[in-house]
This record gives C-alpha cells, structure tokens and sequence, in this order.
C-alpha cells in the first residue's frame, strides 16, 4: 500500500472491463486502484494510524526533520505538484518549510481520489495565500497537463513533484522506471522529486503491516468485493473470501490476496461475467514493492534523475531521498 489512489474517475464500463479481464486471467486479479473508493480511501487514512502500519509516522518524522534540506536551493515562484498525497498533512509539513522560506508557492494536487482530494484540500486550506488545484486524474493525465500549462503560461522558476508514501512501491520494477521517466521528461534543469520509499525490513514486520490484528487492512481489502456488489451487482459473499499478505522475497514485495476458502462460482452481472474459484485460489489485488536504499540512487540514475540527497529512518526501514533533473 502507498496513498490513496482511487479510481472514481472511472466510468462504470472500465471498471467493468477490468473486472473482466482481470477476473478471467490467471492468476486473478483486480486493479489496486479501484481498492480506493470513498470506504476504501476513509479505510486507508485509518491503516496509517496502526501500530504495525509505520510507513507514515515514519515519512512525517523524516519530513518535518529534514524539510528545509528538501526545498533548499529550488528556484522561486515554484511549482509543488504532489502525486498522490492521501490527506495532505505531509505535503503540509513540506510547505511549511518553504512558506518560512518566503517561498512563493503554488500547489497542484493529482489523485484519481475525490475523497483525497477533498481531505488534502481541507488540509491544505491553512495556508490561504496559496493557491491549490485539484486535480481529479491519473499521474500521468495530472503530470502532463500541467506541464503544458506550464509551458502555455511561461511559468517561470522551478517545479518539485512529491510522491510519497511509498507509492512507488505499488508499480513493478519496469513500471517504476518507466513512471519516473515519465516525470523526468517534464522536467526542467533544476526541477527535483522527492521520494518517500519503504525499504525491505524483517519478513515479520512487513507481512504484519499488512495483516494487522484489528482486521483493519483485511476490511480494506474486502471493501473491493463490496465495490464490485455494489456497482457491478456481483454476488460476492465476503464470508466466503480471507484477507491474505504474503512476502515474496524473490520479488521484494508483499503482495495483498483475497483467498477463496471454497469452491464456488461468483455472477457480475455488470462485468457480464461469471467466475469460478476453486478452494484456495486468490484474487491479487496489491502488490508493494520494498527497496533498498542504496539501489534508489541507481533507479534515478538510470532516468537522468541525480540524487540530491537521502535521509533513512534506521529502526522503520524507511527512506526519503531527493531527485534533481540533470
């Protein structure tokens, strides 16, 4: 898991047409994204509160500590697009810093989450003289519009885009490299990104992380099963379906599965689809990949991003590390 990244943006026939195709590939799966409906974002901001859940207790500290270090040197009147961002309170601890600065700041917020987007606003509203633009859409469709109107307004000075909570994690290796491609493509000399990157830790630590004792992720998890009752008038029966986090190391990543604990045969209707299960066969919804620190300066290096700098949180295996184009 990374932050929110709902996919209410989609219309009902592509959520159906990825439940189509997904339920009917082997393995099954499901899009992540579509994991974050209004329930599904609302359980999230909850998983960031648990105790085996560190990654944003972690990030805050990193970030309120370092702050000043992360915007140092960017050029002003600047751009801070954040990707992603979940309620807004980290994005708020790094305006904080440039505000103090005399940073002349403007904020662009991109997730395909209304409801993020309405918290992040909310949070953000402590800073009145600046102005933030929601952004109801992909990272990519967010990136590349307001890179063009950048370019369209001859906005001068600099751009940071922030994509924290290891949502980086959420995109296999190949994706990855070709997302911060992507975002070094808009860039211009003197642009940076920081990154907020779960590191690999003890297999413990990250399966508990997402297997929680409350059940406060499995209820994440089978919230998408509700989601799919509920728009696509599938008949999944929850009880008949257990909330699964398992590391795979070869991977480096823990994955999120909902097991079926029988055989049955599940109707969606508004998928036009019906699906068969055997006992034990999943549904994989979530993938988070776990990184080690120093292989982050290799990943930018290998898209024209040179590292700024990085700052690592030893006891929860968490790191924070600035881009700059080159």
């Amino acid at each position: 898991m990374g932050t929110s990244s709902e996919a209410t943006l989609s219309s009902g026939h592509r959520l159906a047409d990825d439940v189509r195709r997904d339920l009917q590939a082997s393995p099954k799966r499901l899009q992540p994204r579509y994991l974050y409906d209004a329930l599904g974002s609302q359980l999230f901001e909850a998983i960031c509160e648990l105790p085996e859940y560190r990654i944003t207790r972690s990030e805050l500290h990193l970030l309120t500590t370092h702050g000043a270090a992360i915007g140092a040197g960017m050029r002003s009147p600047l751009i801070v697009v954040e990707l992603g961002g979940g309620n807004g309170e980290k994005l708020a601890v790094l305006l904080s810093g440039l505000v103090d600065a005399g940073v002349d700041l403007t904020v662009e917020l991109v997730d395909v989450s209304a409801t993020a987007l309405e918290l992040a606003a909310r949070t953000l509203a402590r800073f009145p003289a600046i102005r933030v633009t929601p952004h109801q859409t992909t990272y990519e469709a967010g990136l590349q519009h307001i890179g063009e109107q950048r370019i369209a307004e001859g906005r001068p000075g600099g751009m940071l885009v922030a994509f924290l909570g290891s949502n980086i994690g959420n995109l296999d290796p190949s994706a990855a490299r070709r997302f911060l491609t992507m975002i070094r493509g808009g860039f211009r000399s003197g642009d940076r990104l920081v990154l907020g990157t779960d590191l690999v830790k003890p297999e413990s630590e990250l399966v508990a992380a997402y297997d929680d004792v409350l059940g406060v992720t499995a209820a994440f998890n089978k919230n998408l099963l509700v989601r799919l009752n509920r728009e696509l008038g599938a008949n999944f029966d929850l009880d008949r379906f257990a909330h699964r986090a398992v590391w795979n190391a070869a991977e480096s990543r823990v994955e999120m599965h909902l097991e079926s604990l029988r055989a049955q045969t599940v109707s969606i209707p508004g998928a036009d689809c019906v699906v068969a299960f055997a006992a034990g066969e999943s549904i994989w919804t979530e993938s988070s990949y776990k990184y080690e620190s120093a292989a982050l300066a290799a990943l930018g290096a290998d898209v024209g991003l040179a590292r700024h700098d990085q700052w690592v949180d030893e006891d929860a295996h968490f790191a924070v590390t600035t881009f700059n184009a080159v």
